[in-house]
């Protein structure tokens, strides 16, 4: 099993996606003689996945049905285990096309966090660039490489522990994309700069307060990037559905139906502009806002390696 390929058939040590419904799913690791349990009922990794396809429909005890996903980057975002706040695909994908990534493509990253843009850049940049990642936190790091390991994508991946504002990447003019996601970003733009090729290098950095983005706008530029932009993601989500509207009382055309003898009663005028009228609403299909949206997470700042 590996996020960047896909297997057929579940297999021992596989990650596996439990999906009970769009708002339900989980994560489990695949072991031989575990069991994992649903409000469905126990579903028995010997018998009921190992060695059963991807997609499959799995019966749980109480007679119950889950759905077992391959996993993929974008599942992972919404299933991983949080160790940190997260990127989710709306801003992972302006990243991704921003920093103009494609296989290839190397990538550094700080910090790595709970992995979520980490596996994204993994397969983007499949088979052949490598994502060079680092967090300041042992113990997250530890685990991130545990994850990249158990999801087939170690080869692609080198994590380091150790403080990018103080000590940098590791690597040296050889990135293609350099990503920040710390509380300082501004006193990494001089490593980062060392990191990215000769010229025309791209570098993103989050920040969730306008101040972090005005220090590292001018670290930015007196560092010589150029086209500098900030941009924020807001996702708004619509509902189709049918809504009734009534129509407005103009008088006139009232008076011409009696004047033409319109039956409201009669079955062939049903559905009818004259019935319509009769009745004084409306129905047609309209798309409508969520009554409430994911708000600001946070903004994106790009530039360009002069």
């Amino acid at each position: 099993m590996s996020f960047i390929e896909y297997g057929d058939t579940i297999k021992d040590g596989d990650t596996a996606i439990v999906f009970l419904g769009h708002e339900s799913m989980f994560p489990v690791k695949v072991q031989h003689g575990t069991v994992t349990q649903t409000k469905y009922g126990v579903i028995r990794h010997s018998t009921d996945l190992i060695g059963k396809k991807y997609g499959s429909k799995v019966t749980c005890s109480k007679g119950g049905w889950v759905f077992i996903l391959h996993p993929t980057p974008e599942l992972w975002t919404m299933n991983l285990p949080h160790r940190t706040q997260i990127l989710y695909s709306t801003d992972i994908s302006v990243i991704t096309m921003m920093l103009e990534l494609k296989p290839g493509s190397i990538v550094c990253e700080s910090g790595t966090g709970s992995g979520s843009l980490s596996h994204a850049l993994i397969r983007t940049v499949a088979p052949t660039g490598h994502l060079y990642t680092v967090e300041f936190h042992q113990q997250r790091a530890e685990k991130a490489r545990e994850e990249f390991r158990e999801h087939g994508v170690d080869h692609l991946v080198t994590v380091t522990n150790q403080d990018v504002c103080r000590n940098g990447f590791g690597v040296s003019n050889i990135a293609d994309a350099v990503f920040l996601d710390i509380p300082s970003p501004w006193e990494a733009i001089g490593h980062a700069k060392s990191a990215l090729k000769a010229e025309g290098g791209r570098i993103c950095s989050f920040s969730p307060c306008i101040e972090q983005v005005q220090r590292t706008c001018l670290a930015m530029e007196e560092y010589g990037f150029t086209e500098i932009n900030t941009l924020e993601i807001l996702l708004r989500v619509y509902n189709v559905r049918t809504i009734s509207l009534q129509i407005p009382d103009l008088g006139k055309a009232a008076e011409d139906n009696s004047g033409t003898g319109f039956d409201s009663s009669n079955p062939s005028n049903q559905g009818s502009p004259g019935a319509n009228l009769q009745q004084g609403t409306v129905q047609f299909k309209s798309g409508v806002p969520l009554r409430e949206m994911v708000g600001h997470t946070g903004y994106l700042t790009f530039a360009t390696k002069s």
